[in-house]
């Protein structure tokens, strides 16, 4: 015999269990404010770290998922709407308490230079957002959602380096075992066919980046044991690295056997993406037979008959003015120290260095005009001065914005003395930009190589106010207009005269940073 269950969980509900009149009138004004709130945080205080991350969205193909990550996290909310039954925003002053850690890793971020770390510490603010306006039990419903907002960083890229060896040593390790004489100096790989270089996009960090995403999405809606979850996010993390290693070593073979490096890595990236599908796609099928999903889950808390009040305004205003205290006190800070508005680092002083004219070279103003073969280059060289109190994003800036896109085949390495490493040059292989850049960084009288140490000595240095003005010169050459572009593609040119200035006028360039770097000026 069959006993239809009675009570209200037969009723239609709304996200609160009452009418949606009563659900309008309760979350209304709760979810308003906190739009209003992040309109604040997200479109004011935090502008730069926003920007700076839809830029990364649109221009790298590692993070072109980062769109999707809002339209998921709404999904996430709308599919745990029933866990919202039964509860009403209730406001939470106190998250502004909370707040306080992720001000703090934004400020330190932010004299660190590390933009991944400030934009990690604003989906933190965000947190503390939902949490001061809706309350605890409301944000707890909505946890995953949340949680996967951390997606919207695109965080990761200092791993290239260590998938690249991971790589590498995959690919020597198989070979190995295949029985093919090859040769390995650190990511190049030589075979009887040819050379393969391990460049940074085959480390495969798009597709961890991308595996990680979709797995902490499949975890947490097919799964509902933690442990099981944490297999699920494990395994989008070692899978991926594993089989980017085979995808790698798979080019490697299909040149072998098709008696040419080139054969092989044809089309390369075009088929890691099969191959990435392919390996996603098993993943989920083995996966499938431990789901969770479709197990009945204990019913949400009801809220009865009762009406459930709405937050009064007061106490909405209150929670909303004390996070929105905290979040602003890391950019009202640095603003201070920088001498800027909020979000505008300051500004360099230029100074146009007089570079004297090696072989084949006339003054052309501050610039010189070099000639070689049948190809006319122009140099010039600038020189930062920063204020000492600057922090390494200003710096790194500025570095960004002198040296340019940089292409995953243009050439890099260092100009000076033995050990010396002043100088980072890039030849550019894009006939749109032909041009060879040096940059040297100067910090306390001696050269800086930017690393975290660095960092943090100007971190430091920043908030005492001391430890004199970081220098930064840009030695570059371009093709005179009207130069044949096949003559500069490959930028040869403009790395013989760019290798030309170093050689007679880098010592003397250095000297003059180094001085200006000990100068004290605000």
């Amino acid at each position: 015999m069959n006993v239809m269950p009675q009570g209200p969980s037969l009723q239609p509900a709304s996200a609160i269990g009452q009418d949606p009149a009563r659900g309008v009138a309760t979350w209304g004004p709760a979810l308003a404010a906190l739009g209003l709130l992040l309109a604040l945080v997200l479109g004011v205080l935090f502008q730069v770290e926003v920007l700076a991350a839809v830029s990364i969205w649109s221009t790298s193909t590692a993070y072109n998922h980062c769109w999707l990550v809002l339209p998921v996290a709404l999904w996430l909310v709308w599919i745990r709407r029933d866990r919202l039954q039964g509860l009403a925003p209730a406001p939470m002053p106190a998250a502004a308490a909370l707040a306080l850690l992720p001000a703090a890793a934004w400020f330190a971020a932010e004299r660190l230079g590390i933009m991944e770390g400030r934009q990690l510490a604003v989906i933190g603010l965000v947190w503390c957002c939902c949490l001061g306006i809706l309350g605890w039990r409301v944000c707890r419903a909505m946890a995953p959602a949340l949680a996967y907002l951390v997606f919207l960083v695109p965080f990761g890229a200092f791993l290239t380096p260590m998938l690249q060896d991971i790589t590498a040593w995959m690919i020597d390790v198989l070979l190995d075992i295949v029985g093919i004489p090859h040769f390995v100096d650190h990511l190049i790989i030589e075979i009887p066919e040819g050379t393969f270089l391990v460049a940074e996009a085959c480390a495969g960090l798009r597709f961890l980046i991308a595996a990680i995403a979709f797995g902490a999405l499949y975890a947490v809606v097919m799964f509902r044991s933690p442990g099981r979850r944490l297999i699920v996010f494990a395994l989008s993390i070692i899978v991926p690295i594993i089989a980017n290693g085979f995808r790698a070593f798979g080019i490697v073979l299909l040149g072998h056997l098709l008696g040419s490096a080139q054969a092989g890595a044809a089309d390369h990236v075009l088929y890691g993406w099969i191959f990435f599908s392919i390996v996603i796609l098993l993943l989920i099928l083995v996966g499938m037979p431990f789901r969770e999903d479709l197990e009945a889950e204990p019913p949400p808390p009801q809220a009865g008959h009762a009406a459930i009040p709405a937050p009064g305004a007061a106490a909405l205003a209150l929670a909303g003015a004390a996070v929105l205290a905290v979040a602003a006190a890391g950019p009202v800070a640095a603003a201070g120290l920088q001498g800027g508005g909020l979000g505008t680092p300051p500004a360099a002083a230029l100074s146009v260095l007089q570079l004297r004219p090696p072989a084949s070279c006339v003054p052309d103003g501050p610039r010189l005009r070099c000639r070689i073969g049948d190809a006319t280059m122009l140099a010039s060289a600038t020189l930062y001065a920063f204020p000492p109190r600057v922090s390494w994003a200003a710096i790194g800036t500025a570095r960004a914005r002198a040296l340019g896109t940089v292409g995953e085949h243009d050439t890099g390495f260092v100009m000076g003395p033995p050990g010396g490493e002043l100088w980072r040059a890039s030849l550019r292989h894009d006939r749109d930009d032909p041009r060879a850049i040096a940059i040297g960084l100067w910090r306390q009288g001696a050269p800086d190589g930017g690393g975290l140490r660095s960092r943090i000595d100007q971190a430091v240095a920043s908030l005492r106010g001391d430890g004199g003005a970081p220098v930064m010169v840009v030695v570059e050459v371009t093709p005179a207009p009207g130069t044949a572009p096949a003559l500069t593609h490959g930028s040869r040119p403009q790395g013989e005269v760019l290798q030309a200035i170093i050689a007679e006028q880098g010592a003397a360039m250095a000297a003059l940073a180094a001085e200006r770097s000990r100068t004290r000026t605000r």
